[in-house]
């Protein structure tokens, strides 16, 4: 089965981040949850999953 969430580190490789930096601004678009956040980001507990889908998308329209 094919993962459909990002982890932090994943991120962080992706946007070319350092760790503190990549779980500050994933905790601020986690914040904006209930206001139209650019992707969707989910905690449980300390961990932080990134919807991969949204992120892509998110991504891709960024970049384009």
């Amino acid at each position: 089965m094919e993962r459909q969430v990002y982890l932090a580190s994943d991120i962080q490789k992706v946007l070319g981040l350092g760790k503190t930096k990549t779980y500050d601004f994933l905790n601020q678009v986690y914040k904006q949850q209930g206001q139209n956040p650019p992707f969707r980001v989910i905690k449980v507990g300390t961990s932080v999953r990134v919807h991969k889908q949204s992120f892509d998308n998110w991504l891709n329209t960024a970049v384009n």
